[in-house]
C-alpha cells in the first residue's frame, strides 16, 4: 500500500482548524518578536557606529560635567548645555598632538510652532573654515558654507529644510531670535543628528544667545602616530574641561544597552521555548486523539517509519507556516517596532534601528525548523511505536 504521507499530514491538521491555528499564531508571535530583537541587535550597533563616525571626532572637550549628559550632548543635542571658556579651548588648538580641531557652540530653543506640540530646534554654531574639513561627507543640495565672519546667514540641515519649507536664497525668522537670517545652504541628507541642526557662524551664535567668550565643545582629529591615552591625560589637567573620548563614549551606551538586551532576548527565548512546547503538546495530543487511527494504519500496511514521517512532517508544517509568518510580520512591522524602542530607550542613535537582512531572517527560519523538528521526535516515536491491535482493542 503506497500512502501519500505529505497530503495526510496536511489534512490531519485541518482537522483541529483552531487548534492548529492557535498553535501557528504562537509560533508567529514567539519569531515576530525573536527576529525583531535580533534585528534590535544589528540595526542599534550599526546605527551607533554611524554616528561616532558621523561626528568626524576623536575627542571632544566640554564644560565638565555628567559624561552621560556630554555624551547625550554630542549625539543628539541634549538641553541642560554647559560652556567653558574659549580661550582655554583656544589654547588645546596649538597643542602638537592635535591634527585638527574645530570650536563650536550648541544652543537648544524650543519652538512651540514645531510639529504639533512643539519642538526643540538645536543651533550649532561652527568656525566655517575647520567644521567642515571634519565632517567631508557633509554635501549640499543647494548652496554652500557661509563666511566666517558672516552674521545673518544659516545653513540647514536636511531635516530642518524639510519641515521649515525653505531653500537657499530664503529668509527666515529663527525660534529664539529677532532677526531675519538668509539661508546660504541646505544639506543632503546624511541619516544622522545633522539632519536636524541649523549652523550659524560661531561668532554669531555667540552673539545672537548672549554667549561672547564661551564654547559648547571642541572636536579634535589627533596625529596617528601619537598615544591617544597620554594625551587624554594631559588634557585631564585642564580646569573644568570634561574630555569625552568618541570610543569610550560608544562602549559606555554600548555596555548600557547590552544588559537590556540580554534580559530582553532571554525573554524572547523563552517565550519561543513555550511556542515550541505548545507544538509538541499539540501534536501529542493530535497523536493520542488518532490512537485508533494509527493503528488502522499500520495494521493496512502502514510501516513504523512512515507514521514516524506522518508526525515529524506535521510539525515541520507547523513550525515553517508559523516561522515565516513571523519573519514577514517583524519585517513589516519593522517600523512600528522601532518607534516604542525609539519611546522606551533613554538614548537612541538616528539611523536605522532595526535591521531585518536575510541573513537574520534564513537564521532564524532555521533555528525555527530545527527546534521544531528537534520537538516532533518524541510525538513521532509515540506514534510509530503504537501496536495495532493493541490500538483498536483500547478504542
Amino acid at each position: 500500500m503506497k500512502l501519500s504521507i505529505y497530503q495526510v499530514a496536511y489534512k490531519n491538521l485541518l482537522r483541529r482548524k483552531v487548534r492548529t491555528s492557535l498553535t501557528i499564531l504562537g509560533i508567529v508571535i514567539s519569531t515576530w518578536v525573536f527576529v525583531t530583537l535580533l534585528g534590535f541587535n544589528h540595526g542599534y550597533e550599526n546605527s551607533l557606529n554611524e554616528n561616532i563616525e558621523g561626528m568626524g571626532f576623536q575627542i571632544v572637550l566640554t564644560a565638565k560635567g555628567c559624561p552621560y549628559e556630554a555624551a547625550t550632548l554630542m549625539l543628539q543635542g541634549g538641553t541642560g548645555l554647559r560652556y567653558m571658556p574659549e580661550n582655554l579651548v583656544r589654547s588645546v588648538i596649538d597643542k602638537p598632538q592635535v591634527e585638527r580641531a574645530t570650536p563650536m557652540i550648541m544652543h537648544a530653543e524650543f519652538d512651540p510652532n514645531r510639529g504639533e506640540t512643539g519642538g526643540t530646534t538645536i543651533y550649532l554654531g561652527i568656525d566655517a573654515a575647520s567644521y567642515p574639513p571634519m565632517k567631508p561627507y557633509l554635501a549640499f543640495s543647494q548652496g554652500t558654507w557661509f563666511a566666517s565672519d558672516a552674521e545673518n546667514q544659516v545653513v540647514l540641515g536636511y531635516e530642518v529644510a524639510e519641515l521649515e519649507q525653505r531653500e537657499a536664497g530664503d529668509l527666515m525668522l529663527l525660534p529664539g531670535t529677532t532677526e531675519e537670517y538668509e539661508v546660504v545652504g541646505v544639506l543632503k541628507r546624511t541619516g544622522n543628528q545633522d539632519d536636524g541642526m541649523i549652523y550659524m557662524p560661531l561668532f554669531a551664535a555667540q552673539k545672537t544667545f548672549n554667549r561672547e567668550g564661551e564654547l559648547t565643545m571642541l572636536g579634535m582629529r589627533l596625529v596617528p602616530e601619537i598615544d591617544q591615552a597620554a594625551f587624554e591625560e594631559e588634557l585631564y589637567q585642564l580646569p573644568d574641561v570634561q574630555v569625552v573620548s568618541m570610543a569610550q563614549v560608544k562602549n559606555t551606551i554600548m555596555g548600557l544597552v547590552s544588559s537590556a538586551k540580554a534580559i530582553v532576548l532571554s525573554v524572547a527565548c523563552i517565550a519561543f521555548l513555550i511556542a515550541i512546547f505548545g507544538v509538541v503538546n499539540t501534536v501529542l495530543m493530535s497523536v493520542f486523539e488518532r490512537y485508533q487511527e494509527i493503528g488502522i494504519l499500520k495494521s493496512m500496511g502502514a510501516l513504523p517509519g512512515d507514521i514516524f514521517k506522518m508526525v515529524f512532517i506535521e510539525t515541520t508544517i507547523l513550525c515553517a507556516f508559523g516561522g515565516l509568518l513571523g519573519i514577514g510580520f517583524s519585517w513589516i512591522f519593522s517600523g512600528m517596532s522601532e518607534l516604542a524602542v525609539r519611546y522606551f530607550l533613554p538614548f537612541s542613535p538616528s539611523g536605522k534601528l532595526i535591521i531585518i537582512n536575510g541573513s537574520t531572517a534564513l537564521f532564524s527560519f532555521i533555528a525555527i525548523a530545527c527546534i521544531g523538528m528537534l520537538g516532533s521526535v518524541y510525538p513521532a516515536w509515540r506514534a510509530a511505536s503504537v501496536r495495532p491491535l493493541e490500538s483498536i482493542r483500547n478504542e
